[in-house]
């Protein structure tokens, strides 16, 4: 890892400035130009060898090195378009043309992969020996070593720069490290038993290489279905909102993003009623402004006012936390007031429903109703259900 940042500092400008979009998108360019000279390289020398020494495996092998230089021109692409600033059309900016992106790579390894396998498909069922030779050896050994190196490579830069097409890139060199060691090992076996199972082991690298599709379209489709923010973020998010002063609780966060570092967010923070409605409103503006200087985050707060010092509000909530409860674990309750009228009293307020909870909100919301008025009847209970928001 030492080295990867080595080679970063002396390459990238400003390189600690990762939150930086343009800082990023050097990142990506740097990490896409090496995996494209690394790989070209290993193709080239495994391409020959696999000729010379009539070997599937080592050409398939060879041919799965192209395709991951072409993956890489794709994800530089993906890094130069997604670097391109907000404009009319996309006000929240290109950042998720890195999904797109990966999604293309994703493809294109899937589609590699079973042509490979038709084509293993063939030898297994025509077998023709192999030529051994030390040199061969020697090649994907070297290829393990670079492929090694890889992984370590990319999943240093994905991680520090929070990219999801540079940790699956991680991932699929790990992956070929795994198949070319299933090359190397399949003519170890036949120099030394006389068996042929370069049919056998070409096919094993054409699944590697379909499997890594299949995984890599997978975490590239979550981002842009609208996958759930990462719980440290949400903790983060959560405790930093609590520890201003004036603040007594939140509710209804709702986190999404436009690409890595275009984060949006909206919550509902908790102040007390007393509270002059100048002050609430400067401290709500001063929190978020915090949060867009600090963190990169466009944060929008709805103030909800609470009384504070109104026991009888208060001993209500209580009762009513204590129903929810009993009723299944998880749910939660907020905004909640109390309206007095002549002959019942209505009390007002939103339930937060897990998504474990597969319960209709109707069935949920007679099931409270029924609980609170066997309490007592004048309680009259007017309940919005709340799903989809994030559990702080």
């Amino acid at each position: 890892m030492s080295k990867t940042r080595a080679l970063v500092r002396f390459f990238i400008k400003n390189a600690e400035h990762t939150s930086n979009p343009v800082v990023r998108e050097r990142y990506g360019r740097f990490a896409s130009l090496v995996g494209i000279i690394t790989n070209l390289f290993l193709f080239g020398v495994k391409l020959a060898a696999g000729l010379i020494f009539n070997s599937l495996a080592i050409t398939a092998d060879a041919i799965n090195n192209l395709s991951d230089s072409s993956s890489s021109l794709v994800t530089l692409a993906g890094f130069k378009m997604s670097g391109k600033p907000a404009d009319e059309k996309h006000p929240y900016g290109h950042e998720r043309i890195e999904y797109i992106a990966g999604l293309i790579v994703s493809f294109l390894i899937l589609s590699l992969g079973f042509e490979l396998l038709q084509t293993a498909y063939g030898k297994i069922l025509h077998p023709e020996p192999s030529v051994f030779s030390w040199l061969s050896i020697a090649v994907l050994a070297v290829s393990i070593a670079i492929k090694f190196w890889q992984m370590r490579f990319y999943r240093s830069i994905g991680r520090t720069i929070d990219s999801v097409t540079l940790l699956a890139t991680a991932a699929d060199s790990r992956n070929d490290v795994l198949a070319t060691s299933a090359v190397l090992l399949s003519l170890l076996i036949s120099r030394f038993t006389g068996l042929e199972l370069d049919g056998f082991m070409g096919a094993a690298v054409a699944v590697f290489i379909m499997i890594s599709g299949v995984k890599l379209i997978m975490e590239t489709v979550s981002p842009l279905l609208g996958a759930g923010p990462d719980r440290e973020l949400v903790s983060q998010i959560s405790d930093r909102i609590l520890s201003y002063p004036g603040v007594f609780g939140l509710h209804d966060l709702a986190i999404h993003n436009y690409g890595p570092t275009r984060c949006y967010a909206t919550v509902h923070c908790e102040i007390s009623a007393e509270m002059d409605p100048m002050r609430s409103h400067d401290l709500i503006d001063n929190i978020e402004r915090d949060f867009h200087t600090d963190l990169g985050i466009n944060l929008v707060i709805h103030m909800d006012p609470v009384r504070l010092n109104d026991p009888e509000t208060q001993k209500l909530r209580t009762m009513a936390e204590d129903v929810l409860t009993q009723i299944a674990p998880g749910l939660s309750l907020h905004d909640f007031r109390v309206v007095h009228g002549i002959s019942h009293s209505n009390l007002i307020f939103d339930v937060t429903v897990p998504y474990s909870l597969s319960e209709s909100d109707d069935d949920l919301v007679f099931q409270v109703k029924s609980a609170i008025a066997s309490i007592n009847p004048k309680w009259r209970c007017v309940i919005q259900v709340d799903r989809g928001y994030v559990h702080t």
